[in-house]
């Protein structure tokens, strides 16, 4: 059974694993530094299909035509955890890569999952210790592969 993005909820994720609550405070102060940039059309907290989450929605212009939309969900827990899921809908298919850190039967605490599809297990990493500086990493891979699809 899937949710209204496609996802299908599976055991192993970081809210099944982090025994923290989510840290709303630090999200909102993630949105208002976001909202202040014109790399997203728009950003929803707590939607719906994710009430623990930060959802951005990337503006289309910074995509081909081939790339129907791009979303960046944030999740950010008491304890330092986190799970930030960049999301691509291709007319052909998908595009999912995460960045966690979080506690794991499958990774160290913090690891990745790479693109295209953020196969489990992924790969064991390091992140920065500041969340200012895990969201400038993230922000900065995304804005890489979006300059790749202009120089293909």
């Amino acid at each position: 059974m899937t949710n209204e993005c496609g996802r299908t909820p599976v055991s192993g994720t970081p809210e099944d694993e982090s025994s923290a609550p989510v840290d709303f405070n630090r999200l909102s102060v993630i949105e208002e530094r976001l909202t202040t940039g014109n790399r997203f059309s728009h950003i929803k907290t707590q939607p719906e299909f994710a009430p623990d989450r930060l959802v951005c929605v990337y503006d289309s212009r910074w995509y081909p035509p081939s790339v129907q939309t791009a979303r960046l969900e944030i999740i950010w827990f008491e304890n330092g955890d986190f799970s930030l899921h960049y999301h691509e809908t291709h007319e052909d298919g998908a595009f999912d890569h995460r960045w966690d850190r979080h506690p794991s039967g499958h990774n160290t605490r913090d690891h990745i999952h790479p693109g295209p599809n953020a196969p489990t297990p992924g790969d064991d990493t390091s992140h920065p210790e500041d969340w200012r500086d895990v969201l400038s990493t993230v922000l900065t891979e995304i804005e890489t592969r979006q300059r790749g699809f202009w120089n293909e």
